[in-house]
Order: C-alpha cells, then sequence, then structure tokens
C-alpha cells in the first residue's frame, strides 16, 4: 500500500472533524481545495497522441498556498526570480520567536499579531543596522512567516534571510567581513521591546479580540500582568552562521518560502483512527522519531495553520523594497564587482519550465513516444 498523503487524510476525516469543530471560511476553503486538488473537480486538459491516438487527462491542481501537492513548481519560479537580488556578499539567518503563553492572544487576533510580529523584526534590524555602532548601513532582507513546530504545535516565528552589508547614507558598501554584526541580546532586547509596545498599542485602541483561554484578557489587570511577565522574560531569537555564494542562498531560502505545516513524506501511515508522522524531537537533539494523532486532531493542528485571507507570508525590506531595488541591487553590485545572476525561467512556459527542471516533457506520448497534440480544456459540471 501506497504512504498516506495530506489530501487521503482530509477525504477520511474531514467529515468527522465538521462535526466537532467550526472552521473559518478561509479553512473550509482550504480543506476544499486540497480534497479536490487533481481530481477532475477544477477542470482538465486532454491531448491525443497523432500517432497511436492515446488520450491523455491531465487533471488541474487547486493552487492553494497550503497544499502539499501545489507548492513545487510555484518554490522553483520564486526562487528563479530571486537570482537576480542576490550579491555575492555574505547572508544570515535570522529568526525571532515569541513567549509560548502569548500564543492565545496570537491565535484569536491572527492577522494584527502576526503583521506585529513582521513590523517589530523589520523594526528592530532596520533600528540596529542603521546604528554605526553596529553597521551604519542599510541593509536588504527578506522576512517569512511560520506558524508551526514539528509536530504541527502553534509556534509563530518569522524566519529572515539577513544581508550581511549594505548602503551608507553617502552611497557606499559597508560590510563587518564574515562575523555577525548584530549582538543577539540587543536583538532581543529591542524586537521584544518593540512587539510588546505594538500588542499593548493595539489593546488600548480595543483592537483585539478574546477567544477560548484568552478570553480572561478582556480585563486590563489580567492583560498588563500578560505584559510584565513577558517583559521579565528573555526572549532568544535564533541566528545561523553566514552561507556565501548566490546557489546557496537560493537554495537555502526555498527551504523556507514555501514550506507548509506538514509535507506528504513525513506521512508515515493511517488507519481508521488515527495517523503517524515523523517529527523532530528537539529534547534528544534533533532526533526524529513517530508521532501518532487521531485523524480529527491531525485536521485540526493542520487548518490552525491556514493564513488569513490575502496575508502576505514573504516580505521584502531595505535594500530589497520593490521600489528602489533595481536600482540599489545595481550600485551594490558596481560596488562589490559582483555579477548579476539573470532567472532562467522567467521566459519559459510551463511545459519548457517542466522538461527543465524535472526532465518531464508532456508534448510527448507515454505510451509511443509520438508527439501529443494541442492540449484541449474540459471542466466540470460543478466544482
Amino acid at each position: 500500500m501506497n504512504k498516506p498523503t495530506v489530501q487521503d487524510i482530509f477525504c477520511r476525516f474531514y467529515p468527522a472533524y465538521m462535526e466537532q469543530y467550526y472552521p473559518s471560511a478561509i479553512q473550509m476553503k482550504t480543506a476544499h481545495n486540497i480534497i479536490n486538488c487533481k481530481t477532475g473537480a477544477y477542470g482538465s486538459n486532454t491531448s491525443i497522441c497523432e500517432d497511436c491516438g492515446k488520450i491523455h487527462i491531465h487533471h488541474n491542481s487547486c493552487r492553494n498556498r497550503c497544499c502539499p501537492m501545489c507548492q513545487a513548481i510555484p518554490k522553483e519560479v520564486w526562487m528563479d526570480a530571486r537570482r537576480e537580488d542576490v550579491l555575492d556578499a555574505p547572508y544570515y539567518h535570522l529568526v525571532f520567536t515569541v513567549p509560548d503563553i502569548l500564543n492565545p492572544v496570537i491565535l484569536s487576533n491572527q492577522k494584527l499579531l502576526y503583521d506585529a510580529l513582521y513590523h517589530a523584526a523589520s523594526a528592530t534590524i532596520s533600528e540596529l543596522t542603521a546604528d554605526p555602532k553596529y553597521l551604519g548601513a542599510k541593509v536588504g532582507y527578506i522576512c517569512i512567516l511560520h506558524t508551526w513546530g514539528s509536530e504541527m504545535n502553534f509556534h509563530p516565528h518569522i524566519h529572515t534571510i539577513l544581508l550581511g552589508g549594505g548602503l551608507t547614507t553617502e552611497n557606499r558598501w559597508k560590510d563587518n567581513g564574515n562575523d555577525f554584526f548584530l549582538p543577539i541580546r540587543v536583538i532581543s532586547k529591542v524586537f521584544h521591546g518593540k512587539y510588546l509596545e505594538e500588542l499593548k498599542l493595539l489593546w488600548k485602541q480595543e483592537k483585539l479580540q478574546f477567544y477560548g483561554s484568552s478570553e480572561k484578557y478582556h480585563n486590563r489587570y489580567v492583560f498588563q500582568e500578560l505584559l510584565d511577565t513577558c517583559h521579565a522574560m528573555e526572549w532568544v531569537p535564533y541566528c545561523k552562521k553566514t552561507f556565501n555564494g548566490a546557489q546557496s542562498v537560493i537554495n537555502y531560502l526555498g527551504k523556507y518560502t514555501h514550506r507548509i505545516a506538514i509535507s506528504n513524506y513525513r506521512i508515515i501511515s493511517m488507519d481508521e483512527k488515527t495517523v503517524t508522522f515523523s517529527v523532530k524531537d528537539y529534547h534528544n537533539e534533533g532526533q526524529w522519531k513517530n508521532l501518532t494523532l487521531s485523524g480529527i486532531e491531525f485536521i485540526r493542528r493542520f487548518l490552525m495553520h491556514v493564513p488569513p485571507k490575502r496575508f502576505v507570508r514573504i516580505r521584502h525590506y531595505g535594500l530589497l523594497c520593490s521600489r528602489t531595488k533595481k536600482k540599489k541591487l545595481t550600485l551594490c553590485r558596481n560596488l562589490l564587482g559582483c555579477q548579476k545572476y539573470l532567472s532562467k525561467l522567467r521566459e519559459m512556459e510551463m511545459p519548457e519550465i517542466l522538461e527543465h527542471l524535472y526532465g518531464i516533457n508532456i508534448c510527448v506520448c507515454k505510451v509511443c513516444g509520438g508527439h501529443l497534440g494541442k492540449l484541449q480544456k474540459r471542466f466540470p459540471l460543478r466544482c
């Protein structure tokens, strides 16, 4: 028997999940998309071999950003486009996290407090890198939101890919070599101050909502106690050592940009009631182990990580801001004396992309090797 997929799990357990829970509209849409992806529900393309007459049917995908079957091509195309933004300079990987006690509040106010994570992280980097004591330059960086841990538990955090140098006010390149230039303790102090400041402001403006275990924070004294507890805690950002070379940066980016809560390769087995999948045990040096959940709990955890409607997960800042990116990056390349890496997929159509990336020629008959005629679109009677 083939290993089960996320789609198989949703097909089996989603009706039972709906009897116990009341998902949001965007969560229901995601579940519907996953269940119907590549089944013909979203239309199909047919082509006929001009030599043997064999009919080939290709079902359309759902293109949902949370569907594990729809991430490969968008990830490759996005990574290829980013080739033009990469410099031959050091890069760093920073992770900004918040204390677990804030999770109920964040879960009740996802869009507002996810945005606050971006605001605090970007303000921290911009403020510290502009300080001559640390660098004194404007840098470029990408922020990506993840909301899950290995067990699909709720763990919101921001991954940041940070350029290890930037432009001074005199438009000169400045860096500190391969040494990371921002003290982790300073990052922690500034980040947690900025995040809690915005959290407090949102509460004063009465923009926050509280559900379930967070309902107690309607009370101003209880909410203030939460803020005091968070202020007293040590927030621990993470920094990974540098990596050089355009291709290594691009490959590293791809690990984070289009990742979802769980991919199909981690799912081990499924029976009538449970799902077993592999997780990292961070209490045991990141060793892999198996975790078994009920099918309903698996779906509950998966849907918990569906982002709000039209929420932008990948954001560009500083030198990578779209308004000035072309001009600033050209200046950086001239100052560094490095070449511009050109996109390989930009001018390609989908058949060419598939052949380039995976060696799949969709214009060749799999039966006789003959030429397939032009694709004919077919749409379902209902979706």
